[in-house]
């Protein structure tokens, strides 16, 4: 099972892993896009005026070019500690038991704009950039990811729960994923409080035993936990807020 969550802005600074070592992270055929960026990355933090345009950060938030800069050699966490915000805040990791844990690095992962996707587990240094950004050395990420990404993601032999936001989710389609809305129970799309109902989903498939291998699974596994994950078609979904 693959569930890819949309990344964060923020992220946990520091760290207590190795410097950034891209052979032990997931998804291997797509180290060559990685190490491309990478580099462009750290070359553009060189120039922080320039950084703070293709970041599109301020002044105030120079911070995460200093980040780039380093994104090679800063000590790297797993992914699912790195990533903060409302969504990582509902999944809330650290809570969750030693087995729940394992679960969770292996069936939860995350899209990003520097990685393409890892898993919860793989070890990934602080960095900034967003998924509509735009690198003067190399143009849109989408340009880059979508012919790397969209084959390793269409070939993976496992259910795949699409959780990603709009910018994520045209670096690379996926055909065969189940794609999960959240709504309400009035069919109205939810939007202020989207990230944390997907990431308590998350949270459930990473506490569940059973591993879904299919929406139905799926609907079963949300129901188990409280939660109403309707089917809208064979491969859609909505998660029903109220």
């Amino acid at each position: 099972m693959l569930v890819l969550l949309p990344p964060s802005e923020t992220k946990a600074i520091g760290g207590g892993g190795a410097p950034l070592d891209l052979d032990v992270l997931s998804f291997p055929e797509l180290n060559p896009v990685r190490d491309k960026l990478v580099s462009a990355l750290a070359d553009l933090a060189r120039d922080v005026p320039a950084s703070l345009k293709a970041l599109d950060i301020s002044e105030r938030q120079v911070d995460e070019v200093h980040r780039n800069a380093a994104v090679r050699t800063s000590a790297t966490m797993p992914a699912l500690t790195r990533y903060t915000g409302v969504l990582y805040d509902a999944l809330d990791f650290p809570t969750l038991k030693k087995a729940e844990r394992e679960r969770a690095y292996e069936r939860l992962a995350v899209a990003s704009a520097l990685f393409g996707v890892v898993r919860g587990g793989d070890p990934v240094p602080a960095y900034r950039l967003s998924g509509g950004s735009t690198l003067p050395a190399h143009g849109s990420l989408r340009t880059l990811w979508k012919p790397a990404l969209e084959p390793v993601l269409r070939e993976a032999d496992e259910f795949v729960v699409d959780l990603r936001s709009g910018a994520y989710s045209s670096l690379a389609k996926i055909p065969h994923a189940v794609v999960v809305r959240v709504v309400t129970s009035e069919g109205k799309v939810v939007s202020h409080f989207n990230k944390a109902h997907k990431g308590l989903l998350a949270r459930a498939i990473a506490a569940g035993r059973a591993e879904p291998s299919d929406l139905k699974g799926l609907v079963k596994l949300a129901e188990k936990a409280g939660m109403r994950l309707v089917p809208t078609g064979a491969k859609t979904a909505d998660l029903i807020t109220d």
